[in-house]
């Protein structure tokens, strides 16, 4: 008879471990995760959603451990364990923001919600499933991005010597690059481009095209979202009477441009740009001038001046023209119900008590009383008919051929013009009469020491410590009225 051992509790335990452990490698032999093929793309402030699956299909409800993470397994987006969720774990930027989607855990599907998705959300994720001693994992992209509306393009007119094309797009993030092309392909330099952010973080913007080219039927205003590679583009055919027109506009001007006087923005182009500052020791004592020396106002006071024999209520430029053609504009506010002048006078003018701001006596001016605005002419003043207030004038000096003119930068109508024979040099002059006006010289400004010393020896005390030249650019008004 045979010797018969009955096995130890200890061996009979051993023996359960390993047929456990063997039976579980069996059941998940094969198990792989999936994570979308493409990148999760979300606005910002938005809702991400990041899922992954297992296959062959199976529930993992009851699986040991579901857990999202960036690029290393310790920065933890969300952990979920034994069922639970394992929030010591999480990374604090993620804290109160994620939660688990286990509706169709069954399925063997599982993601987890990412609320108000921020930008550094942005980039790789990995999904790791684990079940005893395996564990499976795949890749996830999310991209904080989003296309924005198709772009809305429109003629808006003749404009600076061509047709002013305008694009318009919102909801774009990030920050979108915009381009104008011709129908070849070849990108356009656009005039002008504003850009604005809303509450949401997402990008609007409004960019502009002066088309000069009349043999240039159609262009095209592409938007183009660097993150998601993609872009959206649309394009406008510049109508032949149009640009008919516009060919015809810019010929009758180089033939006559001084003739011209309804195209003030193509008058500049004959002109330089005059650079000067206003010179505090020609300023009657009743008026302010601005540390940078562009800008003039009255003072605040109710006291009476003294009503010296010079300079009634005016100043001079520092600069003066003898020669050539140049141009400045003056940016005037709260003119209404001023009394103002402005234009050039010459240098050798009496500006002593009370005086006509005439031809004869060397002023060549604009101006608003309180019967409208008016010019001098050689029997008197005569009343200008002005469509639009101005808040900026243009004062174009032709020195050569004896002409002053003016206009309205507000809406580039021509106010008046005169024409003389000029002799000596001719100063710009600002009259402030009345009112709470002033006035804004827009040019480029350069002082410079030497210039201030001068300045000086009239009565101007010269800054300390001011060395060398010091040149100050101001906004010049053609930067507001054509970008």
């Amino acid at each position: 008879m045979g010797i018969y051992c009955k096995p130890s509790v200890l061996f009979q335990d051993s023996y359960l471990l390993v047929l456990t452990q063997l039976l579980c490698w069996v059941t998940t032999k094969g198990f792989r995760v999936f994570g979308p093929s493409d990148p999760v793309v979300v606005a910002p402030g938005r809702e991400a959603i990041l899922p992954c699956s297992v296959s062959p299909a199976m529930s993992v409800e009851n699986m040991e451990e579901l857990r999202w993470f960036r690029t290393r397994f310790s920065e933890a987006v969300f952990v979920y364990r034994d069922q639970e969720e394992q929030k010591e774990e999480q990374m604090i930027e993620y804290s109160l923001r994620t939660s688990l989607v286990k509706d169709q855990f069954h399925e063997g599907k599982a993601a987890v919600r990412i609320q108000n998705v921020q930008e550094s959300d942005s980039g790789i994720h990995v999904c790791h499933f684990k079940q005893g001693v395996l564990y499976e994992e795949a890749i996830l992209e999310l991209k904080v991005a989003a296309m924005g509306s198709t772009p809305e393009v429109y003629i808006k007119g003749p404009e600076d010597g061509g047709v002013c094309v305008v694009c318009m797009t919102s909801g774009w993030y990030p920050e979108p690059q915009v381009h104008w092309r011709d129908s070849t392909g070849e990108d356009l330099p656009a005039s002008s481009e504003t850009l604005h952010e809303d509450a949401e973080g997402l990008f609007s913007t409004e960019t502009s095209l002066v088309l000069r080219d009349s043999s240039v039927r159609n262009v095209a205003c592409s938007i183009f979202n660097p993150v998601l590679g993609q872009e959206k583009a649309i394009a406008i055919v510049i109508p032949g009477a149009l640009r008919e027109e516009l060919d015809r506009r810019k010929a009758t001007y180089n033939r006559a441009w001084r003739k011209a006087q309804l195209y003030a923005d193509w008058r500049r182009e004959h002109f330089q740009a005059w650079t000067f500052t206003l010179d505090p020791a020609s300023a009657h004592p009743t008026l302010v001038i601005s540390q940078d020396r562009m800008r003039v106002t009255r003072k605040d006071t109710n006291e009476l001046f003294r009503v010296l024999s010079i300079d009634l209520f005016s100043v001079l430029g520092t600069k003066g023209i003898s020669s050539g053609r140049y141009y400045w504009e003056v940016k005037l506010a709260n003119g209404e119900g001023s009394k103002w002048s402005l234009g050039v006078c010459r240098e050798v003018v009496e500006r002593k008590d009370f005086y006509f701001e005439s031809p004869e006596k060397g002023f060549w001016t604009v101006g608003q009383s309180s019967c409208g605005y008016f010019a001098y002419v050689e029997r008197g003043r005569a009343s200008l008919s002005i469509r639009q207030a101005p808040q900026s004038v243009g004062v174009f000096v032709d020195y050569d051929e004896g002409e002053i003119s003016f206009y309205n930068m507000s809406d580039m109508s021509h106010i008046f013009s005169y024409e003389a024979s000029f002799s000596g040099t001719l100063l710009p002059y600002f009259r402030l009469k009345s009112g709470n006006v002033s006035m804004t010289v827009s040019t480029m400004a350069c002082v410079s020491e030497g210039q201030e010393g001068e300045e000086g020896e009239k009565g101007e005390e010269q800054e300390e410590g001011k060395e060398g030249e010091e040149c100050q650019l101001l906004s010049h008004a053609r930067d507001t009225l054509f970008p």
